[in-house]
């Protein structure tokens, strides 16, 4: 890793960039795969499933005889941790339901809110050496607790054209029966513009790497909302000497070992923890299966000495970190005045990889900064927030008068007179 000493100000945005592909380095080949898809549908998504995962499929819809049977090669023990895993979730998004909001602005005049489920939602998990079962806790519980009618489940399938029997395990734990085998740029394009195996869906949800961050912006750039730009996994610790060096190690590894394009960042005011964090990354990165990613990752990845905690939580803000993980004495000042971050882990017993699983909340954040203007996937990001007005006898006429002079002022007749008909009609009762 590297290690960098007090940095001024003018070098932040330098020293914390992500090593990831930029958006004009994957446009090209999104942009042919999601033109060919809106042409070509299914056949398609057949050909670049088959050119990106090396699968030829006769069926891109997982049969219920499939879904059946993943659940008899996990053990009674992982499905367990699932339905842990699944209650708390439940549980922290169910206390996310909210009243319907409603106001008489003035006598006559009652406006409400109320919010509704999206009505068709398309779910992406990712595949590949990590398929990412939990996501599929993550998104489909709100999803079903938000009440969207149809949900489909997209994922890439391995060399044996099979899903990650936990995927599907969890899927229909959830509820889930449209599950697709089909991942990366395609899935993003079939749900986009449907097919005849796939349907078009009203919003995309999920992580993925680069290729997948710029296939939800074209899709979104096509009529079709996404939950946020997510790309590859990324991890920041604030850490003082009352950090244990162990711990902090083995939270930086557990995001370095996601992918090759994963960033973990450490910023201390203790030159000692530094040190001591840098020496235990070494030594447990070699006792990974996946060491060989994680080193990569690493290698992109920084230690940064700050002189104080002020000048440490200005730095944090600017970067905008998809996991934040807080341990020091003072983490009150960083709770309480952290802008920018997707989620936020406190105390030395707080590791990321909880938030990932099992504790409750969503895992599914903005990365790349994005976390300076979008929030993680809640239950509200599976519904849709609708305002109704009911406006009396009495209402009209306490705000008629200002309806008129304000269309006037805009030069809106019709919509003056829209009032003003209705203002003489009661004057003549």
């Amino acid at each position: 890793m590297k290690k960098i000493y007090n940095p001024e100000p003018k070098t932040w945005s330098e020293i914390l960039k992500r090593p990831t592909q930029s958006f004009e380095d994957t446009q090209e080949i999104v942009k042919q795969v999601f033109n060919e898809v809106k042409r070509k549908g299914d056949r398609a998504v057949s050909k670049y499933t088959s050119y990106f995962d090396g699968i030829i499929l006769n069926t891109m819809e997982v049969s219920e005889a499939e879904i059946d049977y993943a659940a008899t090669l996990l053990s009674d023990e992982l499905k367990e941790a699932i339905k842990l895993a699944k209650a708390n979730v439940e549980k922290f998004h169910l206390a996310q339901i909210t009243e319907k909001v409603k106001v008489e602005t003035v006598e006559g005049v009652l406006c409400w809110q109320e919010k509704r489920a999206i009505q068709k939602v398309g779910l992406y998990i990712p595949g590949g050496s990590a398929p990412l079962f939990s996501t599929v806790l993550m998104l489909a519980i709100p999803a079903k607790i938000a009440g969207c009618k149809e949900v489909i489940l997209c994922t890439p399938p391995d060399r044996n054209a099979t899903i990650d029997p936990a995927i599907l395990y969890a899927a229909s734990l959830c509820g889930i029966t449209k599950i697709y085998k089909v991942g990366g740029i395609q899935a993003i394009a079939a749900m986009t513009f449907g097919t005849k195996t796939i349907d078009k869906v009203y919003k995309i949800f999920g992580p993925g790497n680069q290729f997948v961050t710029t296939a939800k912006q074209y899709a979104s750039q096509n009529g079709v909302a996404i939950d946020m730009p997510a790309g590859p996994s990324e991890l920041l610790v604030y850490a003082d000497e009352t950090a244990i060096p162990s711990f902090v190690a083995s939270d930086l590894l557990s995001q370095a070992e996601h992918g090759k394009d994963s960033q973990v960042v450490l910023v201390t005011t203790s030159e000692e923890l530094l040190e001591a964090v840098e020496k235990e990354i070494y030594l447990q990165i070699e006792q990974l299966p996946r060491k060989e990613i994680a080193k990569v990752a690493i290698e992109n990845s920084k230690l940064i000495l700050m002189q104080t905690e002020k000048k440490a939580l200005k730095l944090i803000n600017e970067y905008g970190p998809e996991h934040f993980i807080i341990c020091a004495k003072n983490e009150d000042y960083f709770i309480e005045n952290v802008e920018n971050a997707g989620s936020i882990f406190i105390g030395n017993y707080t590791p990321e990889s909880a938030g990932d699983y099992a504790s409750g909340t969503n895992h599914t954040l903005p990365t790349n900064g994005f976390s300076k203007s979008y929030n993680g996937v809640n239950l509200d990001s599976f519904l849709k927030a609708m305002t109704f007005q009911k406006i009396s006898k009495k209402g009209i006429q306490n705000i008629g008068k200002a309806i008129e002079l304000m269309a006037e002022a805009e030069g809106l007749e019709a919509h003056k007179n829209a009032v003003s008909i209705r203002l003489k009609t009661l004057k003549n009762e």
